[in-house]
């Protein structure tokens, strides 16, 4: 039981401890389609994650970095409304496989070869 004394669980905290990217949408109160989260859950939870990295919350009210989660939730979110997890590439090895050129095979004459 929580007596008045005890400090509230901060939501930044309860982010921490979500399981699931649902637990995250949950707990800001966003809604969401599940067949966009089913296919970009790890994309959306981190895409949120970098655009959290850019906010400071020092001194902000609970109240005021609730509604700063929410919205860097729903922006993160619209982003694979509107596209594919392909298309944001948020996650290393997908930048990297367009980043790459495919270089053909270099031909080496059979003559040249002692």
């Amino acid at each position: 039981m929580t007596g008045q004394n005890e400090p509230s669980i901060s939501i930044l905290d309860r982010l921490n401890e979500a399981s699931s990217a649902e637990d995250f949408f949950a707990l800001l109160g966003v809604d969401y389609d599940p067949k966009v989260v089913n296919v970009a859950r790890l994309h959306i939870l981190r895409r949120m994650g970098q655009y959290l990295a850019a906010e400071d919350f020092a001194g902000a009210p609970e109240a005021a970095v609730t509604e700063r989660c929410r919205a860097v939730l729903e922006r993160a979110y619209a982003d694979f409304v509107a596209s594919s997890p392909m298309d944001q590439r948020v996650f290393k090895v997908l930048k990297d496989a367009v980043a790459k050129p495919k270089q053909s095979p270099t031909l080496v004459q059979l003559g040249t070869l002692k």
